[in-house]
């Protein structure tokens, strides 16, 4: 695997695992109403949308790279 590819799965993984932590912080904001999980869920969402963000651009950037 090249690491172009290494890097886009690892992006793609962080990105997941950050909107399934928000979904996690918004349930527990809602069972508890601890401000401290509505602000996880906010940090997890904002988390989420600027690793999108960086996946396009890093895709635009290396897109004459081969994977292999």
């Amino acid at each position: 695997m090249s690491l172009k590819a290494f890097h886009v799965v690892f992006i793609l993984v962080s990105t997941l695992l950050c909107v399934i932590f928000g979904a996690w912080a918004l349930r527990e904001y809602v069972r508890t109403r601890e401000g401290a999980m509505l602000a996880a869920f906010v940090g997890a969402l904002v988390a989420a949308a600027a690793l999108a963000v960086y996946a396009r651009w890093f895709l635009r950037k290396t897109r004459q790279v081969r994977y292999l």
